[in-house]
Formats: structure tokens, sequence, C-alpha cells
């Protein structure tokens, strides 16, 4: 259902951690537009410079606000946890890899592409976001957060 709400947003030309984070937007009490705010510098592997996923980063926002009150040791497992099914499923956590492997060559420039329909139908980002709101849903699941 999240992973699904988080693609959508996706496509209508949210980045990657936005469309992750606002498919949380009614259970996480962060008004959207200061949740747009927060994620909007986290796209494109921060930055547009192409590190750690922008789906994976919007991930970790929406599981730090909905595990709010657990200590340290307890988040950095959970965001841990939530890697590793990442890279497990995406085969990578890094934008720059899963860009490569789909054939596209990451730029770095901080002016983002075009929001076109080939930009849609070339990227891997709409599973990316898919597949990291899921993993959320699924560890709260797991943990007896209902969202």
């Amino acid at each position: 259902m999240r992973g699904a709400r988080a693609r959508g947003i996706f496509e209508e030309g949210k980045n990657c951690p936005q469309a992750v984070a606002l498919a949380f937007e009614d259970v996480l009490g962060i008004p959207k537009e200061k949740l747009e705010a927060l994620s909007l510098p986290l796209g494109a592997g921060l930055g547009r410079l192409r590190g750690t996923c922008g789906a994976l980063t919007g991930a970790c926002l929406a599981l730090g606000v909905l595990f709010e009150g657990r200590d340290k040791a307890e988040i950095y497992a959970l965001v841990q946890e939530l890697a590793a099914r990442f890279q497990q499923e995406c085969g990578s956590t890094v934008c720059a890899e899963l860009l490569k492997k789909a054939g596209i060559e990451p730029s770095t420039s901080p002016t983002p592409a075009p929001r076109t329909a080939e930009f849609y139908a070339s990227r891997p980002c709409p599973a990316l976001v898919e597949t990291a709101a899921h993993l959320v849903e699924q560890l709260c699941s797991e943990h007896g957060i209902s969202i």
C-alpha cells in the first residue's frame, strides 16, 4: 500500500526521499510542506552526490519518526536491517551503482534531469521508492507499530 503510494508520489514529480517520506505523511505528524523540505536535500544520493540512495534515506527519515522514543542503538539496528533488506532486494544501497545497473551514467550536476516520460521509464527510481516504503511498512509490522 505505502509502496504504491510512494511510487505515485515520485511519478508526480517529487524526488526519491520525498516520495518515500510523503507516503507516510498521514502517520508521521509532520506537515506535508515541512516533510517535503526536510527530505528534499537527501535526493539523488544526498544533493545529487550519488551516495546513499534517496529512497533509502527517505525510508530512514520515516523510520526515525515512526520509531520515535527508541534508543539510538535500536534505531541504528533498524536502519541496518532496512539497509540490508534494501541491498538484498535492489542490489545496492548506492544511488550511482543503482543507476549504472540500469545503464544510466550518474551525473552530480546540481541541476536535476527534466521529469519526462522517458525519465520515468528509464530510471530504477520508481521501483526503488516502492521497495523502500514497503520495507518500512514491513519493519513497522514486525515491531508492532500500526500504521
